[in-house]
């Protein structure tokens, strides 16, 4: 009899133990318990350091928001080995070990909005799976090949509000399986032919808000998966005949606040018919170049957005029409 009641309180206590192994939370932290594992939030006051104890044994979200963190280790990282996803969100971090990922190898997505990274060591991001990668709003001038392993699993990529003034097709080789690229906000000023060479699975590329002032014929040559395209906010001058040949699956397409003068006659031929396109807030000229242009906006008025508002800035006697409704014979009379 003694020893069955020894037997029972021995499992009740370890029940006990792993009962609030389960349902601890860091200080200064809040934390959900779902069946699917617990999530743990920290963006209270107070929190200057990675939480060094505390973790429910079954966390797969942690989320470090609004803080100053002094770093973050793979050490640390290792009380919790069944993590997910990891978002540092504004916790003024300036560097990563390059082992950091080491103790999670089931990380799925990785976000580090709003920090203040420049650097990464090689190899950082090449000890888990991860597939959703976000460094927005950093401080990179470079994004370095030398972060990812060779066929690399990510497929979500956002770089966006750093300070890229180039990307190298080595980085993308790394990263096959990309589906979606956001390199918007940067410093691009051009971009190499070959730079998505190797993206052949791209769905979505983003490079508005850049610098570039104009695009090579083969920039998006081999990527014919692509179905959105976001070139807006640029200082686009002039666009290749057949710069989106082959991209038959596009469903949308934003060039405007850009400085086209016009469009190259059969640049939007062959595309899905169903295509969606924003043209304002260019300076059109009005001759006899705008033509393509013209009919094109006439024979798809319910796929071209804002279609009242794509106008001529140029010569003086049209400025201010739409591009749209414009009479054959004053294009004729303004181009001799």
């Amino acid at each position: 009899m003694k020893l069955l009641l020894m037997l029972t309180f021995m499992a009740l206590a370890e029940f006990d133990h792993k009962r609030r192994s389960v349902l601890s939370c860091p200080e200064f932290c809040s934390c959900s318990f779902l069946t699917s594992g617990a999530e743990v939030v920290c963006s209270r006051g107070g929190l200057t350091s990675f939480p060094a104890s505390g973790f429910p044994s079954n966390a797969t979200v942690l989320s470090i928001q609004n803080t100053n963190l002094d770093g973050i280790t793979a050490s640390r990282l290792s009380a919790i080995p069944l993590l997910d996803h990891l978002q540092l969100y504004h916790t003024s971090l300036v560097n990563l070990s390059s082992d950091l990922l080491v103790a999670v190898p089931r990380l799925n997505k990785l976000d580090l909005t709003g920090n203040r990274l420049v650097h990464l060591p090689p190899n950082v991001f090449s000890h888990s799976s991860l597939r959703y990668l976000v460094m927005r709003d950093n401080r990179f001038e470079k994004a370095d090949a030398a972060w990812f392993s060779d066929n690399s699993s990510v497929t979500w990529l956002d770089l966006s509000g750093n300070r890229l003034g180039s990307i190298s097709p080595a980085l993308f080789q790394k990263l096959p399986h990309l589906q979606y690229l956001d390199l918007n906000d940067n410093n691009l000023q051009e971009l190499q032919a070959d730079t998505f060479r190797g993206l052949h699975q791209l769905e979505t590329l983003d490079l508005a808000g850049n610098k570039l002032i104009t695009l090579r014929p083969q920039t998006f040559a081999h990527n014919h998966d692509l179905k959105r395209l976001y070139l807006q906010e640029n200082q686009l001058q002039d666009l290749p005949a057949n710069l989106l040949h082959g991209l038959r699956h596009l469903e949308l397409l934003l060039l405007n606040k850009n400085q086209l003068h016009h469009l190259p006659a059969g640049l939007l031929n062959g595309l899905n018919p169903s295509l969606e396109i924003i043209l304002t807030g260019n300076p059109w000229k009005c001759d006899r170049k705008i033509e393509y242009l013209q009919k094109w906006i006439s024979t798809h008025r319910d796929y071209a957005l804002f279609w009242e508002e794509v106008i001529c800035d140029g010569p003086e006697s049209l400025k201010h029409q739409k591009v749209e409704s414009l009479p054959g014979d004053k294009l004729s009379a303004e181009s001799q």
